[in-house]
């Protein structure tokens, strides 16, 4: 993600922020560098905010697109479902934001193989989704490559935070987010995502995203932490975080990352996102 420069902090309502700036972490290049960064700038008390994709990626969570061959029912996901079905009649009536409604208006042929990755790793209930499905993740990747969920986040958080202490002395909460919403209706916390931390009901799939049309309010998701922290202050955290990313960077989507390259998504190279600064974790300092 895009972002200003290193040092500047940002003031959410109640913490300031701070950007730690890498370089492209490359497909399975591990948490060295997202480790070194974080420990130059953090503080004991801190919360050390890591988005879902840059782990995915560390990882080497990554599946490509281009060897799937669309089953019908991914077709029909695409191409009626989400395209013309949400893309022009329940995206408007339920209120979905104005750019998602475009994005799907503008459905590529790839999106067919898209869903049939969906259908394969997290089934229908989440394939049903108009986009953005089971937290996979297309943007910042190479080529045709998408991110799954991050494997085993609690082991990374704790990793992450113990080898800051480590190395550094900073004892922070690692806590690994993802932008897809968490939603509360009547007091109860819910996300579609497949996994959250405790407190969230996870996996609802379609039902639940249908269900978070009607919330009062949404967060971004905490997928884990490296230590017990009330579900309430997770969220805070977690939104802090989201909105540096929001008022700071450029490539919120696959789309954005493609305008900002000037190329197709499936046509994008390491090279080029090594060629510009990325923010894979935020830290998130109480007042």
């Amino acid at each position: 993600m895009g972002t200003t420069s290193e040092g500047q902090m940002k003031m959410s309502p109640e913490y300031r922020t701070v950007p730690v700036v890498t370089g492209y972490i490359e497909p399975g290049a591990g948490f060295s560098e997202i480790i070194e960064r974080s420990g130059e700038l953090a503080r004991d008390g801190d919360f050390l905010v890591i988005s879902e994709t840059p782990v995915s990626v560390a990882q080497g969570n990554l599946v490509d697109e281009s060897r799937f061959e669309p089953s019908i029912t991914a077709v029909l996901l695409a191409d009626i479902w989400s395209k013309y079905i949400w893309g022009y009649l329940l995206g408007p009536i339920l209120g979905m934001k104005r750019r998602t409604i475009m994005n799907l208006r503008r459905l590529p042929p790839e999106a067919r193989a898209h869903k049939e990755v969906v259908l394969r790793y997290y089934g229908l209930k989440h394939a049903l989704k108009p986009a953005s499905e089971a937290g996979i993740d297309l943007s910042n990747v190479p080529g045709t490559l998408v991110s799954l969920l991050p494997e085993n986040p609690s082991g990374v958080a704790n990793f992450i935070a113990g080898e800051i202490l480590r190395r550094f002395g900073a004892d922070v909460t690692t806590v690994i987010i993802d932008t897809d919403a968490t939603y509360s209706i009547l007091g109860r916390y819910f996300t579609s995502l497949p996994l959250a931390v405790p407190g969230i009901r996870s996996d609802t799939g379609f039902l639940g995203y249908l269900a978070g049309r009607f919330s009062g309010r949404t967060w971004p998701t905490p997928l884990a932490s490296s230590r017990p922290v009330k579900l309430e202050v997770l969220l805070e955290v977690a939104s802090a975080a989201e909105e540096y990313h929001r008022r700071n960077t450029e490539r919120a989507t696959v789309y954005d990352m493609a305008r900002e390259f000037r190329d197709r998504p499936g046509n994008i190279t390491v090279e080029m996102l090594s060629s510009v600064e990325h923010t894979p974790a935020v830290i998130v300092r109480p007042p």
